[in-house]
């Protein structure tokens, strides 16, 4: 029963208690019968009561129901996507948090805190000569890395992509005194529409998908093309190509044999021209080649002024042998293309007393095997190799003719997301004049991605 049949019982009563009271007879038998009816009327009113008290009782508490917005899109832990305004743009964050420890030995000499060879395999940074060798301890988080994307629906059904991404491998304002902060490092900046891409990123002379899997920060470094920078890319298929960003990088004679000025020139004029195939075999893998064109060019107000032509070729690829097993490699040769392999271990050409310039050759390569243990147990083992044709009758002996490395290392997922490793590392550099060094490094991280 609901309130208001109280309410109307009530009411009820009251109209026949204001009845009887206007009735003119005041004889007993009338009082006794009022009297009578009251009570027969209070006893009514009395079990109403107790079973609208027993209904409330037993009925259901009342249901809210609360109206939230529905996602426009669905958040994933690796991939967040959200929109601002209902806009037709979607954001998107993505990255990982790295920490390193590596126990290097350098066997010619000290290498300074401040050098990025402390923190990842530089193998121009490599002591070379007769100098007592040098054990140091690192650790460090600077390849913790963030990447922003978004990503912008058009009327025509095609879409504008966008990525910022940044590390903190660089340490021009950091140090290991107190709170070891260092600056972020520009990685990527780039937009994406259709089939063009304009914007900074890896070289399209670069094939990423071929570098093995390692805990250092690249791994075969003297062995790879490995450069980031602005350009304008057009894709088709299988097909791309590029204009990038001109920098010419010099050596010129030093007074030691272990020492050589390098200088950049900032003189260029036309763009490095690039064009890449890559061939898909499915679930097998892929087999790409890359060609390379460029000017170098030193002027020097005029004065003793040149350029020449820098070419180079790279074939690279990734091998499915199975589900567990995989090969990747490149082999790369160049005259003038110095400034793209090795992390720029030889320069693109020598300066001679006349201002003229010399390309210097190079070529590289490296090869790495890596192998499924169980779904979270891996390794990887590869070898790496550089060699340079220096013109010792122009810039002397300081330069690096030849660096190999070698590397092997296990990686265990605790986690899907989450990984332990370790890794060691031998590299060897030696001079044209013959002085060599080398380096071994045992390398521990943990990396969770996001």
């Amino acid at each position: 029963m609901r309130p208001t049949a109280l309410a109307i019982s009530l009411f009820a009563l009251c109209l026949h208690s204001t009845s009887f009271a206007a009735d003119s007879s005041p004889d007993n038998n009338s009082n006794a019968a009022m009297q009578a009816e009251i009570s027969a009327l209070k006893q009514r009113l009395a079990a109403l009561e107790d079973s609208i008290q027993r209904s409330a009782q037993a009925a259901p508490a009342p249901t809210v129901v609360v109206s939230l917005p529905t996602p426009v899109a669905p958040v994933s832990s690796s991939k967040p996507m959200f929109n601002m305004d209902g806009s037709n743009t979607t954001f998107s964050y993505k990255g990982y948090v790295k920490v390193d420890a590596l126990a290097s030995r350098f066997s010619a000499g000290e290498v300074a805190s401040s050098s990025a060879a402390r923190d990842f395999y530089v193998p121009s940074a490599t002591p070379v000569g007769n100098g007592e060798s040098s054990q140091v301890l690192d650790a460090h988080a600077k390849q913790t890395r963030i990447a922003f994307a978004s990503k912008t629906a058009l009327d025509n059904g095609k879409s504008i992509n966008t990525q910022v991404e940044m590390d903190f491998m660089v340490a021009l304002d950091g140090n290991e005194r107190a709170t070891n902060g260092y600056e972020p490092e520009l990685r990527h900046a780039f937009i994406q529409y259709d089939k063009y891409l304009i914007g900074q990123t890896w070289s399209n002379f670069m094939d990423v998908n071929a570098l093995p899997d390692s805990l250092d920060f690249i791994g075969p470094t003297e062995g790879t093309v490995f450069v980031r920078q602005p350009q304008f890319r057009y894709s088709q298929g299988a097909w791309a190509v590029s204009v990038e960003n001109p920098e010419t990088t010099l050596s010129t004679a030093a007074t030691t044999t272990t020492g050589v000025t390098s200088t950049v020139s900032g003189d260029g004029r036309l763009p490095d021209l690039t064009a890449r195939y890559t061939h898909s075999m499915g679930q097998q893998g892929h087999l790409s080649a890359a060609l390379l064109l460029r000017e170098l060019r030193n002027d020097n107000n005029g004065i003793n002024s040149d350029h020449s032509t820098g070419a180079g070729v790279s074939v690279s690829g990734r091998y499915n042998l199975d589900a567990a097993n995989n090969l990747r490699g490149a082999v790369t040769y160049g005259q003038g293309i110095g400034r793209y392999v090795g992390v720029n271990l030889v320069n693109d050409a020598a300066l001679d007393g006349n201002g003229q310039l010399h390309n210097i050759d190079v070529t590289a390569g490296f090869l790495a095997y890596q192998h499924q243990w169980r779904p979270d147990l891996r390794s990887s083992v590869g070898l790496s190799y550089f060699n340079a044709d220096i013109p010792t009758e122009i810039v002397g002996t300081g330069l690096t003719k030849t660096s190999q490395s070698a590397l092997v290392n296990v990686i265990y997922n605790i986690a899907p997301a989450l990984e332990v490793g370790a890794e060691l590392l031998h590299g060897q550099r030696e001079l044209a004049s013959g002085l060599d060094g080398s380096l071994d490094r045992l390398q521990l991280s943990a990396k969770y991605r996001f």
